[in-house]
């Protein structure tokens, strides 16, 4: 099976949830996309995201999980569930097979049985579709407060890719990707969702703004009026499609954590999460991180990178990933008049300025983001550690001054 196996998750346990999160993740195969104890929201997350399967653990309240099962059952055929329960009777386990479970995974997790719990749900899968369809890679680039710069990554994230590439903005009230590129849409993502039930290849490039030979731009409506009609289940169905036509699809949403933007994220295989090094930022990134993590995302879906990073800048950077929590993969340098020249023009950096600082980092994390498939100039002297340079400049009174700054927020 080439696509990742969509999975979403039920229990109103939160160590079962955990446990059963953790041993989703160890399989490669596996992309988690939501998680929670609510069985009515994720009922509706189950009918919107039409993930491959649902892990629903039988819990406190079996009687609640069975006829959710049985609900889902004719209300969601596609999706394959699979009921879960710690020292579940053999009378209850009969009862979720009887309700439409195809299969019974034990708590404790044991690693043996899940993998052959999914090799069925694979095959499950399969025989249902037939030939796996193509599905290309899907990239959110995203920060949950405005100005730090997502569309000017997005854009040039795109053009890095070298591969066919559709760039979509997912800001659908108020979206400027036209000016990033030097294009003028005649189409945007309200046609493409109007005409979502009859896409194909041919009617997905007839609505698209070609850029160049490989890169495409779905933009945003220019009305609007035209975002209203707009539903996360279209956006779901359209992101869907276009994963089936580019090898890559990166998206520039919102900086709201709204259903259109979440049907985005929710389906994402990463998140590039961007901050400027900035009290506000930092915080700002860091109750995003909390929040995915309440969404059930797996931390590994999230990369950070640091834009407009700068040698001056007045923070500790092991202290920002300390408190984050997470690593950062990238820092693109702090360029101003460079990069607003670009987007004046209409230029991307990446293709404009190969060899600017800006560009170079920018392509290095796209080959990061690739697991090294994207493959860029090789002609560029080699890229000194971050750490190397910067923490040398660090006077040992800036060691506290972040969580000093942070404390007072």
């Amino acid at each position: 099976m080439t696509q990742p196996l969509s999975i979403v998750v039920l229990s109103t346990d939160l160590d079962n949830f955990k446990e059963i999160r953790a041993a989703l993740t160890k399989d490669s195969r596996v992309q988690l996309l939501a998680g929670g104890d609510d069985a009515e929201q994720l009922h509706g997350e189950i009918i919107r995201l039409k993930p491959a399967a649902a892990i629903i653990a039988l819990g406190s309240n079996p009687d609640q999980a069975i006829r959710l099962i049985k609900k889902l059952n004719s209300e969601a055929p596609t999706t394959a569930l699979i009921s879960a329960g710690r020292n579940a009777s053999s009378d209850l386990l009969l009862q979720s097979l009887r309700a439409g479970a195809r299969e019974f995974l034990q708590l404790p997790v044991r690693a043996e049985e899940l993998k052959t719990v999914l090799d069925r749900i694979v095959e499950f899968c399969e025989a249902q579709t037939g030939a796996p369809k193509k599905k290309g890679r899907m990239i959110a680039v995203f920060s949950s407060k405005g100005g730090c710069g997502t569309s000017f990554i997005a854009t040039n994230l795109a053009v890095a890719t070298g591969a066919r590439t559709v760039l979509v903005d997912l800001n659908l009230q108020a979206g400027d990707l036209p000016l990033f590129l030097g294009v003028n849409p005649k189409y945007s993502f309200a046609e493409m969702a109007e005409n979502r039930a009859r896409l194909d290849n041919a009617l997905i490039t007839s609505f698209v703004t070609p850029y160049s030979s490989n890169l495409s731009l779905l933009a945003a409506p220019k009305e609007a009026d035209s975002a209203d009609e707009i539903e996360p289940e279209h956006v779901f169905e359209v992101l869907q499609r276009l994963r089936e036509s580019y090898d890559y699809v990166v998206l520039d949403p919102q900086h709201t954590f709204d259903s259109i933007t979440l049907a985005a994220l929710d389906q994402s295989d990463q998140i590039v999460l961007i901050l400027s090094l900035d009290i506000p930022s930092i915080r700002s990134t860091q109750r995003a991180l909390e929040i995915f993590d309440r969404l059930g995302y797996p931390r590994q879906k999230v990369r950070i990178v640091v834009n407009r990073w700068s040698k001056q800048v007045d923070l500790d950077l092991r202290q920002v990933e300390k408190f984050l929590g997470e690593p950062v993969i990238g820092y693109v340098p702090s360029d101003y008049q460079t990069a607003v020249t670009s987007i004046n023009l209409g230029q991307p950096l990446v293709q404009s300025d190969p060899n600017s600082k800006i560009a170079l980092e920018i392509k290095r994390i796209a080959r990061t983001l690739s697991g090294g498939a994207i493959k860029i100039e090789e002609n560029v002297q080699p890229r000194r550690t971050v750490w190397d340079s910067l923490f040398k400049r660090q006077s040992a009174q800036n060691q506290f001054k972040l969580q000093a700054s942070m404390e007072k927020f």
